[in-house]
């Protein structure tokens, strides 16, 4: 269960501009999840999330962005918690998830920052990865493959 809190806690700071612990709770608890305020700040710490000032003037939640190890080892567990396979098609890889969680997954993937990926379209237990060649598909679902 922590880990599929963990991956719609990055899914909503991807998508909301989450100010406060207790908005986080909120729109946690809007998604069926339950929880209480020392849980999310548990969280909170072991996602390594931080505040930042945005563009509007507002702090919010974000995965630390100067610290690529952090973003690729929280990518890891979440990619290794919720992925059931790995299939490479001409330069497309299929990602299947347990359900409801590919786009938390597929979110988690595009911040990783991988070389070899275009573009990311996720579903609800199902994301496809667009890659430059058939060759960088075959390479990079072999890559995932290793983290499940």
């Amino acid at each position: 269960m922590k880990s599929r809190r963990h991956a719609k806690i990055l899914q909503i700071i991807g998508e909301h501009s989450v100010e406060t612990q207790d908005e986080l709770l909120f729109l946690l608890k809007s998604e069926g999840f339950k929880a209480t305020q020392a849980t999310i700040s548990r969280d909170i710490k072991d996602l390594r999330l931080v505040k930042t000032l945005g563009k509007d003037g507002k702090y919010r939640y974000i995965l630390p962005g100067d610290n690529s190890t952090d973003l690729h080892s929280n990518f890891s567990v979440l990619f290794k918690n919720s992925v059931i396979s790995i299939e490479s098609a001409q330069n497309l890889v299929v990602i299947k998830t347990l359900s409801g969680m590919a786009q938390a997954v597929c979110a988690s993937l595009d911040s990783a920052g991988y070389i070899s990926v275009v573009g990311t379209i996720a579903g609800d237990d199902t994301i496809f990865v667009a890659c430059r060649s058939e060759q960088q598909a075959i390479s990079f679902s072999e890559e995932l493959k290793t983290i499940i």
